[in-house]
């Protein structure tokens, strides 16, 4: 459910909003695609432009359909284990990065391989390391199944437990209560996150904390846009798959920043036209792993039915960039050729 109950008594700032009969958009800034995902998809387009198809991905790149589709259209095979690659070919492994035996399968299977993990992701994933050779039990805040978890988890696999939220925190066990350390995966919600945090400080009062936030920049910024719109708007289209974790954030935060309804579309036809009953101000967002061409979808989308009119909701500059894999500036063609005839 993506919508809220309107409260008996609305607020002064809720009432002010309904006065307004205007319509109008607020585009939140930032959004859509972040340093990591930009990175990961040009490195898909660069390994197709330099060596051809086919080049294999495992698993989906970033987590978004039309990216996926885009790509798959230009010669790239995803594919759901580093097995199913024939021996002697290219993968690269996606923004969410993958555990230490997936590289080792890929040296079996006598693969190229291009590593398109975000330098986020891999710096909690150095963290694990790290926490793990101090023989500290490490406490991963994050969701059961994610790409992103299984990666990191597969560090230090005797050292790390999963925590999936507040509710988790009664069902953990360590060690010695005196060495325990958090850490999270990155496209969760700030406030998700703390709220587990202070959970587990509960139980462990000298839990410890990483060196710095593992939460994202890019999650943070496009989550303090969302809550500064999302007070004064009646909906919040959030453009994203359901599968990506940080787009789906973005919902729980535009409804607890007080919009009265949210919903996440991939595509400007995924609207319902009934959302726009009584609504005069619609934010607009995108999630990390979205392309702008499908926000410039539903702006068209609603000014076809008078929401011409678009402010953008500025929360942070971002300036970010990361330079393409190593990898890419190799003959990896000749390599994979080279370890099959070895």
């Amino acid at each position: 459910m993506t919508s809220r109950p309107s409260p008996a008594a609305a607020p002064s700032g809720d009432a002010s909003r309904r006065s307004d009969n205007r319509r109008k958009v607020l585009l939140a800034a930032p959004r859509g695609y972040c340093a990591g995902v930009d990175r990961a998809v040009i490195a898909v387009e660069k390994a197709l432009e330099q060596y051809g198809a086919p080049v294999y991905v495992r698993h989906e790149i970033v987590h978004n359909k039309y990216v996926v589709k885009t790509l798959e259209k230009k010669g790239a095979i995803f594919v759901d284990e580093t097995e199913e690659v024939p021996e002697g070919n290219i993968v690269i492994f996606s923004a969410h990065g993958v555990a230490p035996v997936v590289h080792e399968e890929a040296a079996r299977g006598k693969l190229a391989t291009i590593d398109a993990t975000c330098p986020l992701v891999t710096k909690v994933h150095k963290e694990a390391v790290r926490f793990a050779n101090e023989d500290y039990d490490i406490l991963l805040i994050g969701h059961e199944g994610h790409e992103e978890v299984i990666g990191t988890s597969g560090e230090a696999p005797e050292h790390i437990t999963l925590v999936d939220g507040p509710e988790d925190v009664a069902n953990v066990e360590v060690r010695d209560p005196d060495k325990v350390v958090w850490l999270s995966q990155t496209t969760l919600s700030v406030d998700e996150t703390m709220e587990t945090v202070d959970a587990l400080k509960g139980r462990f009062p000298n839990l410890l904390s990483p060196p710095s936030d593992d939460i994202c920049y890019a999650t943070q910024n496009r989550q303090i846009a969302v809550k500064q719109m999302g007070a004064e708007a009646d909906l919040v289209i959030v453009v994203g798959s359901k599968n990506s974790s940080n787009s789906v954030r973005l919902v729980e935060v535009a409804l607890g920043a007080g919009a009265r309804a949210a919903h996440l579309v991939d595509y400007a036809e995924e609207i319902d036209e009934a959302w726009l009953d009584g609504v005069s101000t619609v934010g607009v967002t995108s999630g990390a792993s979205v392309p702008e061409i499908l926000v410039h979808g539903v702006l068209d989308w609603l000014a076809q039915r008078g929401y011409e009119d678009v402010e953008t909701v500025k929360a942070a500059e971002e300036s970010i960039a990361f330079s393409l894999p190593k990898e890419l500036r190799r003959d990896l063609r000749a390599e994979a050729k080279a370890a099959t005839e070895g």
